[in-house]
């Protein structure tokens, strides 16, 4: 057998490896990744004066590019949470539809808040008012959840002020303002297939509506901020951002141009949000010293996601220094099909271990050395490619995923309807997102 040959079976092997221990033993995610890349670097071509190094250098470059951004992301969030901006946002569209419009007013209740709270924190905060706009519309509460829960899954997955996308953009080096444009432009199509595909799920099974005596009036307490100043910490980082790619595309890059780059840089444009954020709370509920109380819990909250995604770069440069990338890109060929790679690799790590971060992580540093094979390599390569992963990581979210039982938990519904409405619902979104992307690639690939 080939060293090559072996050394694919080891990968794939110490994929099946990070699956079995935090899917199956519930080991520590951080831990299961630094065990099987030590591992996987002994086993494979790395020289053994240069494991150690490999590790270090690999943990420490990975951490260095995302961290800033996670610590302002988790930031933000706290900011939201405290100062009831999420709420706002989503009490003043619910407000403006009405009744009859309760299911895709909770769609954008959640697509909005979304593109900067992580989904799960989002579906806490929201859970609430899902379920009471269910009980006032009687409306099926496992459809209610579905929507909510795929609202903010879809950008979770595809958007990179989110870790996972991130992760997966840092490795394979895409262009974090184009993504972010493209990220929410794809999450829309396939929200709305979950959408109508939660719909149809729930048909003839009489599901019932939250119960009113359930329903946590949250916001009634106390006075919410004004709809325009609490989508300034989401809106604004976008907006930044946005005008940078702009400039870029167009080819501005001197003069003022450089001074929107500067904000519109992804770590200075949320930086600027959890401003916006920390102005938002001393406006609504804040004390003395809330700036230190937000940075501590956004660290708090940021550490563990920190430390996993700098594992995740770590065990993709194992993978790298293994040679097996190259050999997968010289087996598979064109572009299409290396969109198709990716995909499918982080649907399956999703589905079998739950997380989609690591999902991100490890499908970007096995097909990493592969996009020039792939006919990846290039901007709009790098830009698809990513895509790709992040609509593979999508699927399924179901007992393995600690999203889920945020849904189930939060809903006050059972496992059973959870399953089918919302995890086939992710399945659907995540099919439906990637028969997009792959679509437009045919045209500007």
């Amino acid at each position: 057998m080939s060293s090559i040959a072996i050394s694919s079976t080891l990968v794939a092997l110490s994929i099946v490896a990070i699956v079995y221990l935090t899917a199956k033993v519930k080991f520590s995610v951080f831990g299961s990744l630094f065990a099987v890349s030590i591992v996987l670097a002994l086993s494979t071509n790395v020289p053994l004066e240069k494991v150690v190094d490999l590790l270090k250098s690999s943990f420490g470059n990975t951490l260095g590019s995302i961290s800033f951004i996670i610590i302002f992301g988790a930031a933000i969030a706290v900011c939201m949470e405290r100062s009831g901006g999420a709420l706002s946002i989503a009490t003043h569209i619910l407000q403006k539809a009405g009744k009859h419009n309760a299911k895709p007013a909770m769609a954008w209740t959640g697509f909005i808040p979304g593109l900067t709270i992580f989904c799960d924190t989002g579906y806490i905060i929201l859970s609430g008012i899902a379920r009471s706009i269910s009980a006032k519309s009687q409306t099926p509460m496992p459809l209610m959840a579905a929507i909510l829960g795929s609202s903010l899954f879809a950008v979770h997955c595809l958007v990179p002020t989110h870790p996972g996308a991130l992760a997966a953009a840092t490795t394979l080096n895409a262009n974090l303002g184009l993504f972010i444009l493209a990220g929410v432009v794809f999450a829309i199509p396939g929200l709305l297939a979950a959408y109508y595909w939660a719909g149809f799920m729930c048909k003839g099974q009489n599901y019932a509506p939250a119960a009113a005596e359930e329903n946590e009036q949250q916001g009634d307490d106390r006075a919410l901020p004004a709809f325009t100043h609490a989508l300034l910490p989401v809106v604004l980082p976008l907006v930044l951002i946005s005008i940078s790619t702009l400039l870029t595309t167009l080819g501005h890059k001197t003069g003022v141009a450089n001074f929107f780059h500067f904000l519109g840089n992804p770590v200075i444009a949320l930086l600027v949000g959890m401003l916006c954020g920390l102005w938002l709370l001393s406006k609504h509920g804040g004390q003395k010293g809330d700036f230190t109380r937000v940075l501590e819990e956004a660290i708090v909250k940021a550490g563990p996601i920190l430390i996993i995604t700098a594992a995740g770069g770590m065990f993709g440069a194992v993978i790298k220094e293994s040679g097996v990338g190259a050999a997968l890109g010289q087996a598979l060929g064109n572009a299409s099909i290396g969109l198709l790679v990716p995909f499918i690799i982080a649907a399956l790590l999703k589905t079998a271990q739950g997380s989609s971060t690591v999902a991100a992580l490890t499908s970007a540093a096995i097909i990493s050395p592969s996009l020039a094979s792939f006919g990846l390599d290039s901007e709009m390569g790098r830009l698809f490619a990513v895509l790709a992963i992040g609509a593979g990581s999508i699927v399924v979210s179901h007992a393995n995923d600690s999203y889920f039982w945020v849904v189930t938990k939060f809903s006050n519904i059972e496992m059973q309807q959870s399953l089918r409405v919302f995890s086939t619902s992710t399945l659907v979104m995540g099919l439906v997102s990637f028969a997009f992307i792959w679509l437009a690639s045919a045209f500007m690939l």
